[in-house]
């Protein structure tokens, strides 16, 4: 049976991420919520949540001594599959742009930065319920999607690739911008797959059958 580490850093969707992957896994996927590296760098796919501010939860994931280079070990060095969630996603960019400039990890070159109401007292910031993917590519893990398919979001900052060829999928509100993104063997979304019913259920059913 394969293992999930699903990684603990303190993130505040933890337990609920871990309770849809054990319905998504349905038996046939051992779920391990750690932050112990040596149980990371063996795990033969890793996901990140996240909630909050990206300094926030970068500097509580390098808190944790050993889980980056065990990430790093797994998904560079030996072609785990990776999948981001909210922030965990926003973690994957070169920098965070939220009070002040921030280094993530770098996984995928691009900015986190706040999203633009474009003046429109209409457009709520946060971004938060449910709303229409559209623009999705057709890269495996979200080929399932269709446009118009609705999940849940809940976020003031979005990740910003700097190759589009990184987006798998788009999402308006105020702009148009990434709601997953997609390279080699990491891929992250911006919504929450853990509070999008079925749609959230299908994703990570399909993570976790996923050969990149």
């Amino acid at each position: 049976m394969q293992s999930v580490a699903l990684i603990n850093y303190g993130s505040g969707n933890l337990r609920s991420a871990e309770k849809a992957l054990i319905r998504a896994a349905d038996g046939k996927s051992k779920i391990v919520v750690t932050d112990d590296p040596e149980v990371i760098e063996v795990a033969d796919r890793i996901v990140l949540p996240g909630v909050g501010a990206f300094a926030a939860c970068m500097a509580a994931l390098g808190s944790r001594p050993g889980i980056i280079e065990a990430m790093t070990a797994a998904v560079h060095g030996k072609g785990a599959p990776f999948l981001g969630i909210c922030v965990g996603m926003q973690l994957l960019a070169s920098r965070g742009l939220e009070f002040g400039e921030t280094p993530g990890l770098d996984w995928i070159p691009g900015d986190v930065r706040r999203l633009d109401d474009r003046g429109d007292a209409t457009i709520k910031i946060p971004h938060m319920g449910w709303n229409g993917l559209n623009g999705i590519s057709d890269q495996p893990l979200f080929a399932g999607l269709k446009d118009g398919q609705t999940v849940y979001f809940t976020h003031s900052f979005a990740f910003f690739p700097k190759d589009e060829r990184d987006v798998a999928a788009y999402v308006e509100h105020g702009e148009r911008f990434p709601a997953a993104v997609a390279r080699g063997n990491v891929a992250g979304v911006q919504f929450h797959p853990e509070k999008s019913q079925a749609s959230g259920l299908s994703l990570l059913a399909r993570f976790l059958e996923w050969r990149p």
